[in-house]
């Protein structure tokens, strides 16, 4: 009888979910992580071992333990690449929302960097962001004016944060703002640091129009520090795979919803 692999996507969520647990945990012994996850051992090992690869965590005999020092910048790394076929999918319908000649705000979020590329292909615009990767990637873009908020520069997020910014963004106007999120849970929104909490609450007061551009993997969770909700947002761009119940919290805050359809991001297989 032949057995449905997970798909591509699934493997990478059991992995962030790994990843999330040894970076909460510290250590933790690979039988456990088992146990935990109910897999096999060696698909664990194969999961470690890709994590491992990639800097994300330190695998050591028996057990798996987090970077102290890097713990915040190894998630950042997982988050750029996890989940991409969908970001380029929100990222290409957030850019239909941007017309020339506009002033445009984008945060730090690895979720809007496909849309900050998009950006270089619009005439005329104004772009504030804190995010050095942001301004990196618009740089060479010679119709684009980039205004970059400075203030106290975070390594594992390549970005400005802290008052400075936030009293920077008091004092810009923005015509549109497009800001990702840590977390949503039913309509809540989160962050694991207050700076960068501060700084999205900021951004909504800079702009005439709010846009919210999260995929899927970010409801159902929550962080340290919750500083608003979905209905602070005139409209949220996501994908299909959203939980309904998250869905019904926007509409139900008055929040306008676009639903986007996105390819797989990896097949099925049988063996």
């Amino acid at each position: 009888m032949s057995k449905t692999r997970p798909s591509d996507a699934a493997v990478e969520q059991r992995r962030q979910e790994i990843l999330d647990h040894v970076i909460a945990t510290g250590e933790v012994r690979i039988d456990d992580l088992t146990s935990r996850f109910g897999v096999s051992l060696m698909t664990m090992h194969r999961d470690l071992d890709d994590l491992a690869d990639r800097r994300l965590l330190r695998k050591l005999r028996g057990k798996v333990e987090a970077y102290p020092a890097t713990t915040m910048e190894s998630a950042a790394r997982f988050r750029d690449t996890f989940n991409q076929a969908t970001k380029d999918a929100l990222g290409e319908a957030a850019a239909a929302h941007v017309h020339s000649g506009q002033t445009v705000f984008v945060d730090d979020s690895t979720t809007l960097f496909p849309l900050v590329r998009r950006l270089g292909q619009v005439e005329d615009l104004t772009v504030i962001t804190n995010s050095l990767e942001a301004a990196r990637i618009l740089g060479p873009a010679k119709s684009i004016e980039v205004v970059l908020a400075g203030g106290r520069y975070h390594h594992e997020f390549d970005s400005c944060a802290g008052p400075d910014v936030v009293a920077f963004l008091d004092r810009t106007h923005a015509d549109i703002a497009f800001v990702s999120v840590a977390a949503v849970a039913v309509g809540r929104l989160f962050h694991p640091v207050q700076d960068y909490a501060e700084l999205k609450k900021a951004a909504l007061r800079t702009a005439d129009r709010n846009v919210l551009v999260v995929d899927n993997s970010k409801f159902g969770r929550t962080a340290t520090y919750a500083y608003g909700d979905i209905g602070d947002y005139d409209l949220l761009i996501t994908d299909e795979e959203t939980p309904t119940e998250e869905i019904e919290a926007a509409l139900t805050a008055g929040t306008a919803i676009e639903q986007v359809e996105c390819a797989p991001e990896g097949p099925e297989y049988e063996f």
